[in-house]
């Protein structure tokens, strides 16, 4: 039965389970019509990201009644599977309410008969994609909301390949939530009977250990470090988040010597008080980092985000200064890196290839050809990249090398099927040793990959469709686009159009069409005859519209200038 989200409101003022905080939170609201409307018309949606939300009181919300809501329908996934003696792994990060959400998605599975190993305190989401694979258990859970600002938190859901839910699983887990009473039917087991029953087991230092041994196995060649360990300093921050343990024992292993961690920093806490948002995309989250770079003559500044799966890096100018490495451009530069010091050391796998996602940038591909490595395009989401190293598994042969996304993630080994700021932050430091016996920083080494190969520069704009009807106006857009395709943007013709809902690319001439060779998704792709790309798509997780611009040219003022003009051309469309 549908009930309006007055009925809703009503419904759980009146259900009994509420504390008296969260009564008190609903009572605040009782005249606020457009709050409680916001609140509940309906559930967050599940997808193949899980959860996402602000932390509040209500359906469309992230709290402990949604979280176990949530459970409810996983464990319905996994009996339906019969394999609940299998067990779900599950993990949380630093952010306020992640440990009580884990201990009750726990709860939730030891009443329903399913094995929980949950960690003993905050670890990488990275960790738990390994620990998956590691357990040989059929799901995971991690609570995090990665990067976004302190106020949301989120339910990420993995299958035990170590990626997260395939879109068949995450429709059967969104389904069954519909299905589930979130009051009457969800179970719950108490936390401590559950631990005594051996329903829910805690885990920690041997999966840090295994999971850290799998990472130092990726380095591509230690002797880098070892010869400019004396004189290379690194500065590193978690952004008060779970990389604050594995990151630093990962690069005292592989030998470096002159690490400083910002101290602020390294305080766990969900508020995040040195940031507006624990984001290592944004250039502010380094200033105090930068302070620390600036007394120890470091030319380099890593941080993590909160969950550690995504990392970001300042580096020294020829001025002197500090600048942003962008996620396009550390992705070019590591796989630049990996190919090349594999062929200097005689030690590159058969059958290489590298995968990276249609909104990353082209430069990767150009990378790849000049060293004969296979190179793979696939959807945004690194659950896509795990698809292809599974299926090269599966067909025994290739050699993944490296994967990545522009939106700051990386991957190299196949311990994990996640993004891994922790691995990534080893190679960066190894790249980062490697260019400086060269009396290189990694901006001289990115000045030279662009003298190699031209320049290359990419951008986003992001159109913010928040409220009610968000995800109403957000497919208004992405129609009007695939429905009257522009045949122009910023004055350069649409040589081909994509659209991955139809599978097929056409050509704007001839009209004939090819296929994508991807999966369906809502995705729309224009080549411009001068070969720029321009990439539309809905978040996943957040209420926007992402245009994505990968852009070439002789030098950065000639691409920023392409950039500007198509953004323009963009906004006067929409």
């Amino acid at each position: 039965m549908n009930y309006t989200y007055r009925e809703n409101f009503e419904k759980w003022l009146q259900s009994g389970k509420l504390s008296e905080d969260e009564m008190s939170a609903l009572i605040a609201i009782k005249d606020d019509e457009k709050e409680i409307k916001s609140r509940f018309s309906s559930f967050l949606s599940f997808g193949t990201a899980g959860l996402r939300g602000t932390m509040k009181v209500g359906m469309n919300a992230m709290n402990r009644h949604t979280v176990a809501h949530a459970t409810q329908g996983l464990a319905a996934l996994i009996i339906k599977e019969e394999r609940e003696n299998d067990g779900v792994v599950i993990a949380y990060d630093s952010r306020n309410n992640s440990e009580l959400f884990a201990k009750i998605s726990a709860q939730v599975l030891a009443a329903n008969g399913i094995k929980a190993y949950l960690f003993d305190g905050i670890r990488p989401t990275p960790e738990l994609s390994f620990a998956i694979r590691n357990l040989g258990c059929v799901a995971g859970i991690n609570i995090t909301a990665s990067h976004n600002p302190k106020e949301y938190n989120g339910y990420k859901a993995y299958w035990e390949d170590g990626a997260q839910l395939p879109p068949e699983h995450a429709d059967t887990v969104s389904a069954q939530i519909e299905k589930v009473d979130i009051f009457k039917d969800v179970k719950l087991q108490d936390f401590d009977s559950a631990i005594k029953d051996g329903k829910i087991i805690i885990i920690g230092d041997e999966i840090d250990e295994k999971y850290l041994a799998e990472v130092e196995k990726q380095l591509v060649n230690p002797d880098a470090i070892k010869k400019v360990a004396d004189e290379l300093n690194i500065v590193y921050t978690p952004l008060h988040g779970t990389g604050y343990k594995m990151v630093p024992e990962i690069l005292k292993r592989v030998g470096i010597k002159n690490l400083y961690t910002v101290p602020e920093q390294m305080i766990i806490d969900g508020d995040f008080p040195t940031v507006k948002k624990p984001n290592p995309e944004f250039s502010e989250v380094f200033s105090l980092g930068i302070k620390i770079a600036e007394e120890i003559h470091s030319d380099l500044v890593i941080a993590t985000d909160p969950d550690a799966d995504r990392v970001g890096v300042v580096t020294r100018t020829t001025d002197g200064d500090f600048m942003t490495i962008t996620g396009n451009q550390m992705g070019a530069l590591l796989i630049d890196y990996i190919l090349s010091a594999y062929e200097e050391t005689g030690t590159m796998p058969e059958e290489p290839y590298v995968v990276k996602s249609i909104v990353s940038t082209e430069l990767a591909a150009k990378i790849c050809e000049e060293h004969g490595v296979k190179m793979y395009n696939v959807l945004t989401g690194f659950k896509f990249i795990g698809e292809v190293i599974k299926n090269h598994e599966k067909e025994g042969h290739g050699s993944f090398l490296f994967g990545f996304e522009e939106s700051y993630g990386y991957l190299k080994g196949t311990y994990a099927r996640d993004k891994d700021a922790v691995v990534a932050s080893m190679l960066i430091a190894e790249m980062t040793a490697y260019y400086k016996a060269k009396n290189m920083t990694l901006f001289d080494a990115l000045d030279s990959l662009y003298k190699r190969y031209g320049f290359s520069a990419e951008n986003n704009l992001e159109v913010h469709m928040e409220g009610v009807d968000g995800p109403e106006k957000m497919e208004a857009l992405m129609s009007s686009l695939r429905n009257s395709t522009p045949t122009e943007i910023g004055g350069v013709s649409v040589g081909i159009f994509g659209d991955y809902m139809t599978e097929s690319f056409t050509d704007m001439k001839s009209g004939k069409t090819t296929p994508t060779g991807l999966p369906k998704a809502n995705v729309l792709y224009f080549t411009l005859e001068n070969g720029d790309v321009i990439i539309v798509r809905p978040s996943g997780t957040e209420p926007k519209v992402k245009f994505y611009f990968l852009v070439s040219g002789k030098d950065k003022n000639e691409t920023s200038n392409k950039i500007e003009i198509y953004q323009k051309s963009i906004k006067k469309l929409i």
